[in-house]
């Protein structure tokens, strides 16, 4: 197996970008499906409690893993600019500062937040009877940052290039173990909630090494050689301008997240578990949303390295549209079938729970099309260079989802929470839509 490239200066660019978009999308239901079987076997064998233990402190793992996964993101977009252009060498160069750079992060991330768990978990108001299983669960995670950014880096590296064929493989391969590891570490073991976090960061860690492994026996168009091994400290600026930036979004975002889940852990176990339930239903039906901004990403990457404005701006408006008419589909499907879907997670006689999770579902229906609109728009931006003005668009998320949760829970309940997300993707998308065709005119302008 070698390194499949893509060159999408080419072509039509909606087949590109469902080309690439499809394994990508494919890897991601892998993942969220094991997510959600995680759940279901933590859910169904170690009961509501423990799967609250482990959707309780979900939001803080999208803030700390969110930053991680979006600066590895980040430091894939100038890799792909200068494949676009045909520039190999420095594309190398990028590739070994993006290593260097990434295991910086892994250090600090991995001690600092292994360090501040107990505070973590109080800030986040994690009830009393689920404290030490979110904990062990939360710890352990946390020490597999490294393994998470080692993949992170890898995958971004290789669709970079075009190919997402490839990370797709390994992460399906470590599903499948995941899956497993998940049955042994948590019925055979007993090992608890912390044999479910065990499982993930061991397959977790077993794509990583498969992706650099990969990379480095057949992969030599991305081996560094030893003249692209040195510091050099302009493109150490160039990757941390790009990836620092991606990878607040995904934080400032999940700020707003936490705000939420804080307010929603302090309406009682039931709540935790049915936002639990229906947020890991969310998460599978977003899948699409992240495939199709990653592969429109590459896409404007890419022709930007070659100049082809033209093929960017109808690179956009047609993933946009097939992004949008996802989501009016995937939102019928929450409306009509949300507590169907619940059932995978808790039984029948958890009633208050599954009222919980299909009431959040059916709430979030009616706006999931937005997402189309905001994660196309916004993928593009950074692809374009344009990630500080991306980050913006995670700043006004954060706010909208903070204020629905501190001024609306007191009074309105969990009826405020289930409709956190939609203010934030609805005002998220009054500012980056305009915003993305504004960074498309200016290289345009810039560019001449």
């Amino acid at each position: 197996m070698n390194v499949l490239t893509k060159n999408m200066t080419e072509g039509r660019p909606v087949r590109l970008i469902l080309q690439f978009a499809v394994p990508l999308l494919i890897g991601n239901l892998l993942q969220q499906t094991y997510n959600i079987i995680d759940s279901a076997i933590v859910g169904r064998v170690l009961g509501a409690n423990a799967l609250a233990a482990v959707g309780s402190t979900s939001s803080v793992q999208f803030l700390v893993l969110g930053f991680c996964i979006g600066t590895c993101t980040g430091f894939g977009v100038p890799i792909a600019k200068e494949f676009g252009a045909g520039k190999l060498e420095a594309m190398r160069d990028y590739i070994f500062h993006a290593m260097v750079l990434a295991a910086l992060v892994a250090v600090v991330m991995t001690v600092s937040c292994a360090l501040l768990t107990p505070e973590i978990l109080h800030i986040l108001s994690v009830p009393e009877e689920i404290y030490h299983d979110a904990y062990l669960y939360q710890l352990v995670i946390f020490l597999g940052i490294p393994f998470t950014i080692l993949y992170n880096l890898m995958s971004s590296i290789l669709r970079s290039v075009g190919d997402s064929r490839t990370p797709f493989i390994f992460l399906a391969i470590s599903t499948v173990l995941n899956i497993g590891l998940d049955a042994f570490c948590i019925i055979v073991l007993k090992w608890g909630c912390a044999g479910a976090a065990i499982a993930t960061i061991t397959a977790q860690a077993l794509s990583g090494m498969m992706c650099a492994g990969f990379i480095w026996k057949k992969a030599a168009i991305l081996r560094p050689t030893r003249q692209n091994c040195a510091m050099k400290a302009k493109v150490a600026k160039n990757l941390l301008f790009m990836g620092v930036p991606m990878g607040l979004q995904f934080s400032i975002t999940a700020i707003g997240s936490m705000v939420m889940q804080s307010a929603n852990n302090g309406l009682g176990s039931i709540y935790v578990s049915g936002f639990t339930a229906g947020m890991r239903i969310k998460q599978f039906l977003m899948c699409p949303f992240d495939a199709i901004g990653s592969a429109v990403s590459v896409f404007c990457g890419q022709n930007l390295g070659a100049e082809k404005f033209r093929r960017i701006q109808t690179g956009i408006r047609e993933g946009v549209a097939i992004a949008v008419g996802y989501g009016v589909i995937a939102g019928v499907i929450m409306i009509f079938c949300g507590r169907s879907l619940s059932t995978i997670f808790v039984g029948q006689e958890a009633i208050e729970v599954l009222d919980a999770s299909a009431k959040y579902l059916r709430c979030m229906g009616y706006f999931f099309w937005s997402l189309g609109f905001l994660n196309v728009c916004r993928m593009s931006t950074q692809g374009l260079g344009f990630s500080g003005r991306a980050i913006f668009s995670g700043v006004t998320e954060m706010f909208a989802r903070s204020i629905v949760s501190l001024c609306f829970v007191g009074y309105y309940g969990y009826t405020a929470i289930c409709f956190a997300d939609q203010a934030a993707w609805v005002t998220a998308c009054l500012y980056i839509v305009p915003m993305c065709m504004v960074c498309v005119n200016k290289i345009k302008w810039q560019k001449g």
